[in-house]
Order: structure tokens, then sequence, then C-alpha cells
């Protein structure tokens, strides 16, 4: 765990970096579609990449509530930047770290906390995607090894990845999540293909692809936390969410601060009438809108990360979180891009990419339909409890 004045310098650090480094390389990134490399080994060298592994393995160690705030200010800048590095502190290593047997975390965390390993999280497949209990990669025995077959859509950085956390069916008699196993397979396993990478409505700079697996031979020791862990890695996959849901909050909070202050800057330099347009009413109304909500949501990310740390889960408030945080910050991407009317459908004004890449938060690691039904559910099974 960082102390408060390291973490308070750190966290200066990356905000500098937001302004300095990241800001002015965003229009290279959306012509490009890349993030220049000497902005990687920048992330590299300022530990970004590890946030959350634990300093044992070379990581920062972040606490939950550490780690939103860290990825709030980053996301300042395009979320694009943090989409390099999300992989290895969320959903790529945190099946690592929490179940992983002591060789595994020996294995991978070092590399994963450098940067010097990209770790993708392949569980999406094209016909499955919410719905991932039910998904129909398997994983077939023989001997003491599994042959994988299967096919994953939508994985981020599966082009640049050194290993890959595959989710697979290891007991086709089995209903659901119960037979489905977690397994750390290297990148460079015979059989697999990564396809080349999407074509998507923003984050440019970021890569997500279909992984192909074609009779690809792994040994048993490759399951996430030994063989012992055999048709467990369902319950892997939704630990790992719930703390990444905290993650995408942080995201969605940073980038909407961001189109905050563009829209506000705007509203005052912009003049209708004789007068900014700070000063007309409906304006206002949008401008006071968006803060409230960014406000709000600000305050239920924090809570919900401080509750992670205490109590080692936060399934109904991460939920909370991840639906409501997403949600406004398209909403203040809508009104954003309205207060700047025409200009802003313009992709010379950075709210236009702003706008389209905010329009992700909604869908990945959980729709927010996705994140009502937890919701309900877990609110039935609380309240149930409790009568």
């Amino acid at each position: 765990m960082v102390d408060d004045d390291t973490f308070r310098q750190l966290l200066d650090t990356v905000e500098r970096f937001v302004r300095e480094r990241l800001i002015p390389a965003e229009t290279r990134v959306e012509e490009e579609d890349e993030i220049p490399e000497e902005i990687v080994q920048e992330m590299r060298e300022m530990g970004l990449f590890g946030l959350s592994i634990p300093e044992e393995h070379g990581g920062l160690g972040l606490t939950t509530l550490q780690e939103s705030r860290l990825v709030e200010a980053l996301c300042y800048a395009s979320v694009s930047f943090r989409s390099l590095i999300g992989t290895n502190v969320g959903i790529g290593s945190q099946g690592i770290v929490m179940d992983g047997t002591d060789a595994q975390k020996a294995q991978y965390l070092p590399d994963l906390a450098s940067g010097d390993m990209i770790a993708s999280f392949a569980l999406t497949e094209p016909d499955i995607g919410s719905d991932a209990a039910h998904l129909k990669t398997t994983a077939r025995r023989d001997g003491t090894d599994f042959v994988l077959n299967g096919t994953k859509r939508y994985i981020t950085n599966a082009v640049r990845a050194g290993v890959f956390t595959v989710f697979a069916r290891t007991d086709p008699d089995r209903p659901g999540g119960d037979g489905v196993s977690a397994f750390l397979l290297p990148a460079d396993t015979p059989g697999i293909t990564v396809a080349k990478p999407d074509r998507k409505l923003g984050q440019r700079g970021t890569k997500t692809s279909d992984v192909i697996f074609d009779d690809v031979r792994l040994p048993e020791s490759a399951i996430i936390g030994g063989p012992q862990n055999l048709n467990r890695g369902f319950r892997t996959a939704m630990k790992v969410l719930d703390r990444g849901r905290v993650h995408v909050s942080s995201i969605a909070v940073g980038t909407a601060q961001r189109m905050l202050d563009v829209a506000t800057a705007y509203a005052i330099d912009r003049k209708q009438f004789g007068v900014p347009i700070a000063e007309h009413q409906f304006v206002q109304g949008m401008l006071a809108e968006s803060q409230a909500e960014l406000l709000a949501a600000r305050h239920l990310v924090r809570a919900t990360a401080e509750a992670y740390d205490r109590e080692g889960q936060a399934v109904l408030m991460a939920s909370s979180s991840k639906l409501f945080a997403s949600e406004m910050a398209f909403r203040v991407a809508d009104r954003a891009l309205q207060i700047h009317g025409g200009a802003g459908y313009m992709a010379e004004y950075p709210i236009e990419r702003l706008f389209r890449d905010s329009r992700l938060l909604r869908i990945y690691e959980g729709t927010s339909q996705i994140q009502q039904m937890i919701i309900a559910r877990r609110m039935v099974k609380e309240f149930t409890g409790r009568a």
C-alpha cells in the first residue's frame, strides 16, 4: 500500500503528465490510430502498468480508492491512453492477483507491472457477450493437457498481448458458468491467431481484435489457481469484473470532467446576442445539471472504492457506480456538444472526439442493462436475507 504523501506525489505527476504530454498528443493518436512509443515508454517508467499489482511483484500496490483517483486523473486526457494500461491494471492481471498460484504470480506479474508484457482478458465471444456464463469456447481434456478451440471477440490489447486469460468450457455437462475454467495462455502458443484490429466509432489508438484458438494445447497447470480450480473460472471472472467496474466508473468521471471543462470554456468564450452564452439561462441549465451529476458520480465511485477496500467486494455498489457514472458521462457529452452548437459536430473541436469516445462506457465490462439486472437481483437477495 502506498502512503498518502507518496500517492499525492504520484497523482501530481500524473496530472502534469496529462497536461503536458497526453492532451497535446491526442490529435496525433486520433490521426495515426496509435499511441506513440515514446509515451508508452514514459508510462512504463512511471509505473502506470502496475498500479494494482502488489509491491512484492513489482507493482505499486495501490488501493482501489487510490487506483480510482489516479484513473480519473489519467482519463482527463483521451481515454485511449488509459486503454493501453487498462488490461494490465485491471482485468488482465487481477485474475492472477486474486486466484493465481505463487508460481503464476511469479511468472507473470513482474513483467505485467513493468509493462514489458501486456495481458488480455478473453471472455467475450461472437454470440456471447453479456451472457458469458454460456460461452462456447471449449477446453477438452487430453491426458494432463487441455485442447482449446473457439473464437473470442472485441479482445482489448490482443495484438499487443504476451499472455491471455482465456475462459473456456471444461465440463459441457455443467450448466452456465459452473463448467468454465480460466487459463493463462502465452500469446506465442501454437494455434493462436489474432485478427487485425477492429475499426471502431471512437477510442482510436485502442486495439480490439478477434482471437481464434485452433487446437491450442496447454497444460493443466495453466488453469488460474492450478488444477484444483478446474471449473471455477467464472467465479474468477466475476470477482475481476467487480473491481473492474470501479475502474470503468472512474474513467467515466475523468472524461466527464474534461468534457464539462471544455464546454464551460467554450460557453464563456462564445458570444451570442452580445453576451457570452454562459450567461444564457438554458446553457446555464445544461452546465449546472452536468456539474451536479458529475459530483454525485464522483462521490459514489469513491465510496464504492472505499467499500471494496474495506470488504473485498462491492457487488451492488460497483454495478450502481458503473451504471450511474457511464450514463452520466454520456449525458455530459451530449450537453457539452449541444453547448457547442454546430461547432460541436466538427472534428476540429475536441468535444466531437470526446463524445464518440464516451459512448463505449455504457457498453463494455457489462452494459447498462446488465448492471440494472445485477443491481435488482442483488437488491432482492439482500432484502430477502433481511426479511
